[in-house]
């Protein structure tokens, strides 16, 4: 995982819980200093334990967490990279470019930035179905970053997650209903 995760689940925590919980957090839970560098990687089990202690400290459920940080996320990611949000005008442009645009500019930016892979289907015109495939099983935090997206785009949308990888299935589809 990108050092960059790391910097946003912090300024989150901070911003939410104050930066002493941060530091209780980073005390408690790891071995090294806490400091990340956004462009480093570092092993998923450490934002995953990071995430772990979040939700002990809130005492929030994981889904509830990482959903939560997936809205944050795509906030702290479009400040940092707001030429990713130029071209596209409305959320559907977006999230129809993760895959073939975003993604390619961000391996740019990054070495082996692990990222998850979309397909598209448009039953209607109002939804889109996005499949998410990734190792990771970040599912919720798609979910997340996806109404992060919608609150950018000041869209309101409906998300059901009727295909899961967490239920056994060997990809995920979030059925994004765009409404009026």
């Amino acid at each position: 995982m990108k050092g960059v995760i790391f910097n946003i689940l912090e300024e989150m925590v901070e911003e939410h819980c104050g930066m002493a919980v941060w530091n209780e957090i980073l005390n408690e839970n790891l071995s090294d200093d806490g400091v990340y560098t956004a462009s480093e990687s570092y092993p998923d089990e450490k934002l995953f334990s990071l995430v772990g202690a979040v939700c002990d400290r809130t005492k929030l459920p994981m889904e509830k967490v990482v959903g939560d940080f997936g809205e944050f996320l795509f906030t702290g990611l479009a400040s940092r990279h707001p030429t990713f949000l130029e071209n596209p005008t409305d959320l559907k442009s977006f999230l129809k470019s993760i895959h073939s645009v975003i993604h390619v500019e961000v391996r740019k930016l990054y070495d082996n930035p692990n990222l998850p892979s979309f397909e598209y289907n448009e039953p209607d015109s109002d939804v889109l179905v996005m499949t998410y495939r990734s190792p990771r099983k970040l599912c919720i935090l798609a979910e997340g970053l996806v109404r992060g997206a919608a609150a950018h785009y000041k869209t309101n949308i409906e998300i059901n997650h009727p295909v899961c990888m967490h239920k056994g299935a060997d990809c995920c589809e979030l059925h994004v209903r765009f409404l009026p």
